[in-house]
């Protein structure tokens, strides 16, 4: 237990399945999904729900990662994958860098 009293929990992922998830500006999805042998991430996606539950997802191409790095739709899962649906840029970020730097600015705050 440490000095101050306080107990601490570490929760740790459940490693037997996979996690689809998605996020929006005010709110984001995590959603568990049974791993079965063979299971694609598109599959995944289709099983988690969101393509009904997320307005505008459903018939749309998707972009999807697994921990960040794109892959195809029929990439097989592992154990403790996360599948993430991607969203579009707003802007391209080199070309809003170099608006910036012609104007003089910077994007980050300083």
């Amino acid at each position: 237990m440490p000095a101050s009293g306080l107990r601490v929990a570490v929760l740790m992922p459940d490693l037997s399945g996979v996690e689809v998830v998605y996020a929006l500006p005010e709110k984001q999805y995590v959603i568990g999904v049974d791993l079965v042998d063979g299971l694609t991430a598109i599959a995944a996606v289709r099983a988690s729900g969101l393509l009904e539950a997320v307005p505008g997802l459903a018939g749309k191409s998707l972009d999807l990662a697994v921990f960040g790095q794109r892959v195809a739709g029929d990439y097989v899962l592992r154990a403790g994958d996360r599948v993430e649906i991607l969203r579009p840029l707003k802007a391209d970020p080199r070309e809003m860098r170099r608006r910036l730097a012609a104007g003089g600015q910077t994007m980050g705050k300083r």
